[in-house]
């Protein structure tokens, strides 16, 4: 057993998180939680400072938890000659596609040339961004070997794929199976420790590049699945057949089957992203990933024709989108988070607008919605009562929080159009 294991092993091991959004943030929490003192590290202010403050920017984060970290010893800042004082150092930051759906890898690598002159022997650094197969022996141990080092000897390399879920209250940072692995067999050693003190399993794997694919598998997985249902909704929408009906039966099946549900298009940093990592990958080695490039297809279309069936059922009452005030329910890509990450709401409010209608939101989780890469729409979310409902020629339910009153929507409400399968079908209520 080596030096830095037996730190780790002892918590007399300071842990360094890099980026701390979704992934980076519980990683910190969980680390204190356990007895580690931690340094989070961002480029972000206004994110270091409301944690040291003691508040939260992640809603199914509570300021009780900041603040019982703090009082562990935790620290954000800026900062990244610190580095040098940490032992263990995790690297969380975002891993976005380009214009050209190719692999972004600019975080990383940004973060590789602020830590680079800071690192030091006997420290292990692990990337958890979601990446190609190949990024953590391509490009991450070149760097470090480059400064001196001897990647299993005297600095230590892992790969571990973050699977938070957030709003999932059944599962959390600690009973997620942890995918682990290292560069060389002491990395892998070193690497399973430091996740050991942490959660209640790991799940070691032979090389990064198993563990780098595992987590591209796991959103094709479902990015296909979701292309598959949401292709067969458009199907038994041309048969009147309500699709979340044939789910929830087919669902009654207890062997055989997955239950997927449809939905205005894919959202989430991971899932709309991912797939195209492995896309990119494989025409490296001759190969054509047909599965993802048509499940991607059809996800991404899948606002467009939302747009369709607002515009054929204001045709219905005699309307046209240019000048009908619609009212948007929910801007979170999923429902009870307050994440915007590629969410299919921030278009379906662009197109609409483009298209000239009054657009209006709905969403307990954002009062207004913050400009993003791709969006910057000044609008402010609408209370949901009555009289707003009444003034609306229609309502688009985009992301179905638990917090919206359904029986309220549907009652005043003219004219509905249901995304997410959260109303019967009816005279009012369309489904899409």
């Amino acid at each position: 057993m080596n030096s830095l294991t037996q730190i780790i092993k002892s918590k007399e091991a300071t842990i360094g998180i890099i980026g701390l959004g979704y992934v980076g943030l519980p990683l910190a929490i969980r680390f204190s939680e356990v007895g580690f003192k931690v340094i989070g590290f961002d480029i972000d202010e206004h994110k270091v400072n409301m944690l040291n403050d003691g508040k939260s920017y992640i809603k199914h984060i509570s300021e009780d938890v900041i603040s019982k970290m703090i009082d562990q010893g935790f620290l954000a800042t800026m900062d990244f000659t610190t580095i040098k004082d940490v032992d263990a150092i995790l690297i969380c930051v975002p891993t976005p596609l380009g214009v050209h759906n190719e692999p972004d890898l600019s975080y990383v690598k940004s973060t590789l040339d602020l830590v680079k002159s800071h690192l030091r022997e006997e420290q292990l650094l692990i990337l958890e961004s979601t990446t190609y197969p190949g990024t953590t022996a391509e490009e991450i141990v070149p760097v470090i070997e480059a400064l001196g080092f001897k990647v299993g000897e005297n600095f230590y390399i892992g790969y571990s794929p973050e699977r938070e879920d957030p709003g999932n209250k059944n599962f959390s940072t600690q009973t997620i199976p942890k995918v682990v692995s290292g560069h060389t067999k002491n990395c892998l050693e070193v690497t399973t420790a430091l996740y050991d003190q942490i959660v209640d399993q790991t799940v070691p794997v032979s090389s990064t590049q198993v563990a780098e694919m595992t987590k591209i598998l796991e959103n094709i997985h479902r990015a296909v699945n979701i292309g598959l249902v949401n292709e067969l909704k458009m199907v038994a929408d041309k048969m009147n057949i309500d699709i979340n009906e044939v789910i929830k039966a087919a669902a009654t099946k207890p062997f055989g089957f997955t239950a997927y549900y449809p939905g205005p298009g894919l959202g989430g940093h991971c899932i709309p992203i991912d797939p195209f990592y492995l896309t990119w990958k494989a025409k490296e080695v001759g190969m054509n990933t047909r599965f993802i490039e048509l499940a991607g297809e059809i996800n991404t279309s899948m606002p467009n024709y939302v747009i369709q069936k607002v515009s054929e059922s204001l045709n219905s009452i005699g309307k046209s989108i240019k000048n009908s005030r619609i009212l948007i329910l929910g801007l979170a890509y999923k429902k009870n988070v307050d994440d915007l990450r590629e969410s299919p709401s921030l278009e379906l409010i662009d197109i609409l607008i483009d298209k000239g209608a009054i657009v209006n939101y709905c969403d307990p989780y954002f009062k207004s919605i913050p400009n993003t890469r791709k969006y910057q729409i000044e609008l402010k979310s609408k209370v949901l009562n009555a009289d707003v409902l009444q003034s609306m020629d229609l309502v688009l339910l985009a992301t179905d929080h638990d917090d919206f009153d359904y029986d309220l929507i549907e009652k005043e409400s003219s004219l509905i159009i249901d995304t997410r399968g959260r109303f019967e079908k009816s005279e009012k209520v369309i489904k899409a």
